[in-house]
């Protein structure tokens, strides 16, 4: 039984090198790769990943997706006062680091 990924066919990647040169056609061949999602297999190749991994890796992809959705819907652009270097960045702290009054 042969690995359904594997055995998916699809027309080469090709880019004319025209009139424009060289730097234009790679241009475009980077983008019609990245289009294509042929960079994002490649780095997904590099190393084996075990199934148990693989699993709570698309699960947890899926939960950001479905986070970043949500937050679309939701809200759309941040209001005042949710962001946190509008405060000053972190609250509390140690005792002793300065926030303190005397």
């Amino acid at each position: 039984m042969s690995n359904p990924i594997e055995a998916v066919q699809s027309k080469p990647v090709e880019v004319v090198v025209g009139d424009k040169g060289v730097e234009r056609a790679i241009k475009h061949l980077k983008r019609k790769m990245a289009a294509e999602g042929i960079l994002r297999e490649l780095k997904r190749r590099r190393h084996y990943m075990k199934p148990s991994v693989k699993r709570r890796k698309k699960e947890s992809e899926a939960a950001r997706r479905r986070r970043k959705r949500e937050k679309q819907i939701l809200g759309g652009p941040m209001q005042k006062g949710n962001d946190r270097n509008e405060r000053g960045g972190r609250e509390g702290g140690k005792p002793g680091e300065g926030n303190e009054r005397s």
